[in-house]
């Protein structure tokens, strides 16, 4: 095999074990933020992507996520955080990691080999049309990885792939490529350091901007996380406060009318009938808070408009 970038050694590793402590520090923080860097260049690839996914969640599709290794574990930690932070369900997420449960315990390398388990993942999963994977691998080789996205393909799903080598046989067979060109690492071939960072960082960005376009953002506030914790009641309840400026003790009190749903709280407090009627202008506006809103204000202006021109009791003609 030719050595690829995410292999080559590091204008700095000469001599790197005698380094004093300190140095050696330095060295790897300035790794991880040229590393960092290197995400800026992807930006209109992580934004196409963004869009493919949310298309196909809207329409009741499923996100999946295949990788192995480190890869697999930045795909691990961005996948279970959409139900508690985004109000993705649970069921309409797989993750696909080499090894299986196992991999969670022990991160053998052995699996990211063998193909038969990424196409049964894959088949296991349901994917097909109307669906999503995204698949990484640093390398853009690991076995695991390509053959869940030939698979995925193969039954219709759309395909994202990331890398961190240009001109992968991963980002060739996806229909999205994302690279993420991040330099030699200061350990050579250490791709859960510099590459692993850079994963990281594209997937909370193509997370996060799916969910605005699916409405899950408002003003930078979660407005569809689950709030099934202290904490997360408590954020709720100041999210409401927030954007419908009541205090959160009446935005607590909302979220409890509303069974705990932000958006239709907010709805509430905006002047919504009930909680049903909330989610049928949720509905009607796509599940996106602020042209619920304007619905409910522009409904104000209507009712006021109608009331002013009627005439009062006792003036109506003869």
């Amino acid at each position: 095999m030719a050595e690829t970038r995410t292999e080559a050694l590091h204008k700095n590793a000469e001599g790197l074990d005698i380094q004093a402590p300190d140095i050696v520090l330095s060295y790897l923080a300035d790794a991880q933020i040229e590393a960092v860097k290197v995400v800026r260049h992807a930006i209109p690839s992580i934004a196409r992507a963004a869009e493919i996914i949310a298309g196909r969640l809207k329409s009741g599709g499923k996100l999946a996520y295949a990788a192995a290794g480190s890869s697999g574990l930045m795909a691990l930690a961005d996948a279970l955080e959409l139900p508690g932070t985004f109000g993705i369900h649970r069921d309409r997420i797989a993750i696909l990691i080499a090894g299986g449960d196992d991999a969670f315990r022990t991160l053998a390398g052995g699996p990211e080999d063998d193909t038969e388990e990424a196409a049964a993942a894959v088949a296991e999963a349901g994917l097909g049309k109307g669906d999503c994977l995204i698949a990484i691998s640093a390398s853009g080789t690991t076995p695991y990885a390509v053959k869940a996205i030939e698979e995925a393909a193969r039954r219709g799903a759309a395909t994202i792939g990331i890398a961190n080598n240009r001109d992968s046989a991963l980002l060739r067979r996806a229909q999205t490529a994302i690279l993420l060109e991040t330099p030699p690492e200061l350990i050579a071939g250490s791709t859960r350091m510099g590459a692993g960072t850079a994963q990281k960082i594209a997937l909370n960005m193509l997370s996060t901007l799916t969910a605005i376009h699916l409405g899950h953002v408002h003003d930078g506030y979660m407005v569809n996380l689950m709030a099934d914790n202290i904490k997360l009641r408590d954020r709720a309840a100041r999210i409401v406060a927030a954007v419908s400026g009541r205090d959160t003790d009446e935005a607590a009190r909302l979220l409890e009318k509303s069974g705990g749903a932000v958006k239709t709280a907010i709805l509430l407090a905006a002047g919504a009938a009930s909680a049903d009627a909330a989610q049928k202008i949720l509905e009607e506006a796509g599940q996106k808070l602020r042209p619920a809103l304007s619905a409910i204000e522009g409904s104000k202006g209507r009712t006021a408009s109608v009331l002013k021109t009627e005439p009062e009791k006792g003036q109506q003609g003869d």
